[in-house]
């Protein structure tokens, strides 16, 4: 039986030239240990379906083997709309440890998740807002934060009562969650301290400890900012513990249309 490694390597051959310089290069550099999948996806597009290109996947091929390793407990790297991520399913303890160990992360940084519809998060989490909120932010760069409803893994963030959830604005994401059935855990695909992503090319160190890698071309905003992370565990108050995208228009949304006002927080 031939090893994932000659799957991944015959997959990249059969597909053809990458159409960037960079990708081109990585093709060329991957050694022969490289157990990794890696996936090239057809990108997003704001005007209708997407053309394919010589060297791309279909969606649904790369869905169902992105779904398997998860299930199987394993790391995989993928788009989202504001840096590509590393995830696992957020209900399997040992794939947990697994992204805290790929990553170098303090054991004690949070790591949020990522679910598919906005229902998915009353599951999980102790909403505190009214649901049209949610809905004029999400899907989107956001990161909402809420105490945790008991059906949410005990060994995700263990030191915490809290868990930020987030609904990517992309439409692969979105549809692994729906998939998986589960919500994903999901942290920035680098290592700790290091630069956010916005091209596989830039994790490429981490590539032989995930089980695929999703290649869904650059991410289209390079601010390399995340999405912003807003506390609103306290009922009539939001707290910014992240500025990134979107910062302003989610402030915006949160005191304008809802009244909220802002929670320094501890001084």
């Amino acid at each position: 039986m031939k090893s994932v490694f000659n799957f991944a390597a015959e997959l990249l051959k059969s597909r053809g030239s990458y159409s960037s310089v960079a990708a081109q290069r990585l093709e060329g550099e991957m050694c022969k240990e490289l157990k990794t999948k890696v996936l090239r996806l057809l990108p997003q597009t704001s005007n209708g379906p997407s053309v394919h290109q010589e060297g791309q996947t279909d969606a649904a091929e790369v869905l169902s083997c992105t779904v398997k390793a998860l299930k199987e407990g394993h790391v995989v790297a993928v788009p989202t709309d504001t840096i590509y991520g590393v995830a696992c399913l957020a209900q399997n303890s040992d794939a947990i440890k697994k992204i805290y160990e790929i990553k170098g992360r303090n054991g004690h940084k949070p790591l949020a998740i990522c679910v598919g519809e906005i229902e998915d998060i009353y599951k999980y989490c102790k909403v505190t807002v009214k649901a049209p909120l949610l809905a004029d932010l999400l899907p989107g760069p956001v990161t909402l934060v809420f105490d945790r409803s008991e059906a949410l893994n005990t060994d995700l963030n263990p030191f915490t009562s809290l868990v930020g959830v987030r609904i990517p604005n992309h439409s692969f994401m979105r549809r692994l969650c729906q998939m998986c059935g589960e919500p994903l855990a999901l942290t920035s695909a680098n290592i700790s301290s290091h630069t956010s992503t916005v091209a596989v090319h830039e994790f490429q160190e981490l590539w032989s400890k995930l089980a695929v890698v999703v290649d869904g071309g650059p991410i289209e905003d390079q601010s390399r900012l995340g999405s912003t992370v807003v506390d609103l565990s306290v009922l009539g108050k939001y707290r910014i513990i992240r500025p990134g995208c979107a910062l302003s228009s989610t402030v915006e949304v949160l005191e304008r249309k809802y009244g909220l006002s802002e929670d320094p927080g501890e001084a």
